[in-house]
């Protein structure tokens, strides 16, 4: 990859947590919205739009209350609201007022530029309009450090009536804004749309512009770039790209992009490593899953399956890689399924054996054996555990710890009761000892996994480490309806790491007690490396 040399300065705006927060299923508590506040300011985005402080939103009010405790550094936070309403006085605007008592060192507003949305959603006249603009940003940029101007709808406005939508940016400029950005609100613009009107604008406008995208076509990136491209100095954006409808412009990507093949400043080398885990941290806050195919960030970005793949990656990183992961901080990932080589295989074991070569037979071995059990219906991709205790006990390097003799499970709808209850029976054998425990749980697997525990944390208390933290059912084959085998993968943690583990059957029951058993059993091998 050649990079473009190029030293222009780019401010990242982040709207997480304000255009961020208003994508489905997502709903930040103050603890959240501050949290995550703190951590892009560690993360070293220019801006932090926090919110819209006002009488209906009482939580983004308390917001800027807390936040002004926190350091944040160099990183400026913005409060973000509208123009002052039509036939106004701006000193009397209530969303105007509670703008300025955010008491934030920078305000965002932003303001109609289709007049579409001025005749039929602010029912109000184009000359009026311009008003609002301009009185709007002299008023506050007399009342804060900085004003930023966010040109809502501006490419749509700009298609149907170019001269209004100028006079729109012309009137902000008059007022005092010290950036206008040019928004693509709907998110139906394609890239050579973005970068034809930005020249245009950028020839008339003598303030500094910035780029705000939405992905309803699936080019918010894309189009954030062309921005920069034809000259705007400020990107916003989300992390992850959440935001309403189809989400906003995805930081997660533009920035390396900026960066990394662009040449363009925007963030330090160092900070940039931490991308990946900025990524994860707010979907896990946010309570959200991460998007493993997400560029750069996601689990899959630098994922591996296909043997002629890894080898060419285990060989030279650039064959099949377009950066260094660790550059993002994130890490390069060799996949075993059938589809995988000897090589595959090699890299996995030198993780744990650093000195085994291709050559040696019980690659070949392993290999073999893994194929064998996908065909069967397992999947090692995301069962890592499973797979180190599957080479451990080829290698001849685990014994197992106990004895497994049996278990039995029994549920109970008890009358009266809209939860079912569970109880497991277990029978194990550790140090010559026999134990016969039994306990309850919500579910099976629930119950399975107390009752194991109790069995053998006497023997081995450190099992008490343990957290089940995710459970997953796929039929293998639907087609053979209720005796369809399953496939049970369990992801656990203890206080330092997190594995996968993996159990196959046609009763779920037992392909669940499967994959807990390896669990445990990984949990056990592990600490007694």
């Amino acid at each position: 990859m050649r990079m473009r040399t190029m030293t222009k300065k780019i401010q990242i705006y982040d709207t997480t947590l304000r255009d961020g927060n208003q994508a489905r299923n997502m709903s930040l508590s103050l603890d959240d919205k501050l949290n995550i506040a703190q951590k892009l300011a560690e993360f070293g985005v220019d801006y932090i739009e926090g919110g819209w402080p006002n009488a209906t939103n009482q939580l983004d009010i308390h917001f800027f209350e807390q936040a002004a405790k926190l350091d944040l550094g160099s990183t400026k936070l913005t409060a973000f609201g509208s123009t002052r309403r039509p036939n106004s006085d701006v000193e009397q605007d209530a969303t105007l007022n509670s703008l300025v008592e955010a008491n934030t060192p920078v305000i965002t507003i932003f303001g109609k530029t289709w007049d579409l949305h001025v005749k039929k959603v602010l029912k109000t006249t184009l000359e009026e309009n311009l008003l609002m603009i301009k009185e709007s940003v002299q008023y506050l940029k007399s009342k804060c450090e900085e004003v930023i101007y966010d040109a809502e709808h501006f490419f749509d406005g700009y298609r149907v009536n170019p001269e209004y939508a100028m006079q729109t940016l012309l009137a902000a400029e008059e007022g005092g804004a010290d950036c206008i950005v040019l928004c693509e609100t709907n998110g139906g613009m394609l890239p050579m749309d973005i970068r034809e009107i930005m020249e245009v604008v950028a020839k008339t406008i003598n303030t500094p512009l910035g780029i705000h995208t939405h992905d309803d076509s699936g080019c918010a990136v894309a189009n954030s770039i062309e921005g920069v491209l034809a000259g705007a100095v400020q990107v916003q954006g989300t992390i992850n790209g959440f935001g309403e409808r189809c989400g906003n412009a995805n930081l997660c990507t533009i920035i390396p992009n900026l960066y990394l093949k662009l040449g363009y400043e925007c963030l330090s080398s160092s900070e940039l490593k931490s991308l990946t885990e900025m990524s994860r941290y707010f979907s896990e806050i946010a309570n959200l899953h991460d998007d493993i195919k997400q560029p750069y960030v996601g689990a899959s970005a630098f994922a591996h399956k296909g043997g002629a793949h890894i080898d060419g990656v285990m060989k030279d990183p650039t064959t099949f890689e377009h950066i260094d992961p660790a550059l993002v901080g994130n890490d390069r990932v060799y996949i075993l399924s059938d589809q995988s080589g000897g090589s595959t295989i090699v890299k996995k074991l030198q993780q744990f054996l650093p000195h085994i070569e291709k050559k040696d037979p019980l690659v070949g071995q392993i290999l073999a054996k893994v194929k064998d059990m996908e065909a069967e219906g397992y999947q090692f991709e995301a069962a890592e555990g499973s797979f180190r205790l599957l080479a451990a006990k080829e290698f001849g390097l685990y014994k197992e710890p106990f004895e497994f003799i049996g278990f039995r499970v029994m549920e109970e709808q008890k009358g009266g009761s809209h939860d079912p209850s569970a109880e497991a029976t277990i029978k194990v054998k550790a140090n010559g000892k026999l134990v016969h425990t039994a306990a309850e749980g919500d579910g099976p697997v629930n119950a399975m996994d107390n009752a194991i525990r109790k069995a053998l944390e006497q023997f081995f208390p450190e099992l008490a480490d343990i957290r089940l933290i995710d459970y997953k059912v796929l039929v293998i084959n639907g087609k053979e309806g209720t005796g369809a085998k399953v496939r049970v993968l369990i992801e656990s943690a203890d206080k330092t790491d997190t594995w996968g583990t993996v159990g196959v059957s046609a009763n779920i029951i037992e392909a669940s007690w499967l994959a807990l058993l390896d669990s445990i059993n990984y949990k056990l091998m592990k600490d007694s490396i």
